[in-house]
């Protein structure tokens, strides 16, 4: 009898990772048509797979997470180029992941004297800025109005919360009552979606 149940649970796991594939497999085809919805909803199920791994790949917490982020900004970016011959969204979302850390901590080993003269030129006082830069920054910030009004009301919702009036990423999501990682992931989508409004209209980037 232990036998039989120790042949079952290897295809009961089989069962369930099969399903959990299926189930992410609709999700990136439905985040290819821009849902956001579905692309939260990747984010929360797949992402602690997602951080595991660039956490053992960096082994510094907080550099994991932007990481991960980046990680899942690309995912948006690219869910249209997911093929599912090549392997399951589980692979490709890891392939994804162990590139980005591995980019990151190669991009990391910057020469000692180089990062100082970074960050000296960072220290350094900035000029005031003159009449036409004034005028510059006044147009940016109106550009920037005008193109939250193309964002979606949920993007938009965090960008201003987070941009506008300061909230942290955690207090988003106590004051709207939603979990961390969808905040994070409107917030990235918003950012991108805002890029793009800027680039057309001939903005500059941010």
């Amino acid at each position: 009898m232990a036998s039989e149940k120790k042949r079952v649970r290897p295809q009961h796991q089989l069962a369930v990772a099969e399903r959990r594939d299926d189930d992410w497999h609709a999700l990136i085809g439905r985040a290819a048509a821009r849902d956001e919805a579905a692309f939260a909803e990747l984010y929360d199920r797949s992402s602690a797979l997602v951080h595991g791994l660039v956490l053992r790949i960096l082994r510094e917490p907080a550099i994991a997470e932007e990481v991960t982020l980046d990680v899942y900004l690309q995912v948006w970016r690219q869910a249209e180029r997911y093929d599912p011959a090549r392997g399951s969204v589980r692979a490709w979302l890891l392939l994804l992941a162990r590139s980005r850390a591995i980019d990151h901590r190669r991009a990391a080993a910057v020469e000692p004297r180089e990062r100082e003269t970074v960050d000296h030129a960072r220290l350094l006082p900035a000029a005031q800025p003159g009449p036409e830069d004034c005028a510059a920054i006044s147009e940016r910030r109106l550009l920037v109005t005008r193109a939250c009004v193309d964002l979606a009301p949920e993007q938009r919702q965090v960008i201003e919360l987070a941009y506008f009036r300061g909230f942290s990423h955690s207090e988003i999501a106590a004051e709207l009552g939603q979990p961390l990682g969808t905040v994070k992931t409107r917030i990235r989508a918003g950012m991108t979606r805002l890029r793009e409004t800027l680039q057309k209209s001939g903005a500059a980037t941010w």
